[in-house]
């Protein structure tokens, strides 16, 4: 084999000597720079700190001074105090050396929320409710629709428009609504976002009184509360919603007559295209059964039109969930 060292006696004269005999860089220093022995890998390096000097670093980074501090920080910090430890990068390696890299800065600690898992197997099981803003006459101006929902049923079972945003409008609503359906002390949960109404204490104390339970959406997580979300898409797209009201009597005009329209004309096809106020109010098979009748009528006169056998229309869904659990939905 051909000796590099012999040929290489610059850093230049071995790059292109590498190049020439087709060796990489690191075999050429390898064979040219024999293994330190053992006893040299137990050296320490005469720049490197000492044993002392590199606990006095820890010790001073892990201080109740410091110990939320960033290195650039403590670094500026003890330069200005007159004191000199040694590089930021030695106080990185000592840090990974005692397996303590991490963020320094001081967090706020956001909690662990838990997912809400709610079931209805029928009607004022489970109400999901939740306020919209509508556009008001001017720039700026707005109305706020709030809407309580019935998840199984996806009828509307109350609602109100408003100039602000309260909790006490909250809670009137809230009370209204159950006397409505005849809540008393039966097991309704009602679940809402983390909005400061649906938060309040106000609201909190009532349904206490109710012996309603109350559940909450994670922060910025729209999927547990899907039911309330839909609902304001539909009526935000429906070809008849205004651009802006001209007061909140238009307001409540208008969707007085849409909340008329959404419960006892539309068919949702979440419940298998029944409206919402016919499986509210039980009668939603009495319906399927008649659907199933006329398409036993069609069959039996035309049973070559059915390729696939006696049509049936579609089924009432048996619950309702928010966040169904991986193993049920499995």
């Amino acid at each position: 084999m051909i000796d590099l060292s012999i040929a290489a006696s610059s850093e230049h004269d071995a790059t292109v000597a590498c190049r020439a005999f087709g060796v990489s860089r690191a075999t050429f220093y390898r064979h040219r720079d024999p293994q330190p022995s053992e006893d040299a890998k137990t050296l320490r390096h005469p720049r490197r700190l000492s044993e002392e000097e590199e606990q006095d670093v820890l010790d001073t980074l892990n201080s109740e001074r410091y110990m939320d501090e960033s290195i650039p920080e403590v670094y500026a910090d003890l330069l200005d105090q007159g004191k000199y430890l040694c590089s930021q990068r030695t106080m990185y390696r000592i840090l990974e050396a005692n397996q303590a890299v991490r963020e320094r800065r001081d967090q706020r600690r956001h909690p662990e929320y838990t997912k809400p898992e709610l079931l209805a197997t029928a009607p004022n099981q489970v109400w999901s409710w939740d306020i919209t803003k509508l556009k008001g006459p001017r720039k700026g101006s707005y109305y706020h629709l709030y809407v309580i929902m019935d998840i199984y049923s996806r009828c509307v079972v109350g609602w109100m428009v408003a100039g602000r945003e309260s909790a006490a409008l909250a809670e009137r609503l809230i009370l209204e609504t159950c006397e409505k359906q005849g809540i008393e002390k039966d097991p309704l949960t009602i679940h809402a976002d983390r909005g400061t109404s649906m938060k309040s204490k106000l609201v909190a104390q009532l349904m206490a009184d109710l012996g309603i339970t109350k559940t909450h959406s994670r922060p910025h997580t729209s999927n547990d509360n899907p039911y309330s979300e839909a609902q304001f898409k539909t009526l935000k797209y429906h070809h008849t919603f205004p651009k802006s009201f001209g007061c909140i009597e238009d307001a409540q005009t208008y969707l007085r007559g849409f909340f008329e329209w959404y419960n006892q004309v539309h068919k949702h096809s979440g419940i298998g295209y029944l409206t919402p106020h016919s499986l509210h109010s039980g009668q939603a098979h009495g319906i399927r059964e008649k659907r199933c009748h006329v398409l036993a009528q069609a069959y039996q006169k035309h049973p070559e039109r059915f390729v696939k056998g006696l049509p049936q229309p579609p089924q009432i869904p048996a619950a309702a969930w928010i966040n169904k659990p991986e193993e049920i939905a499995a």
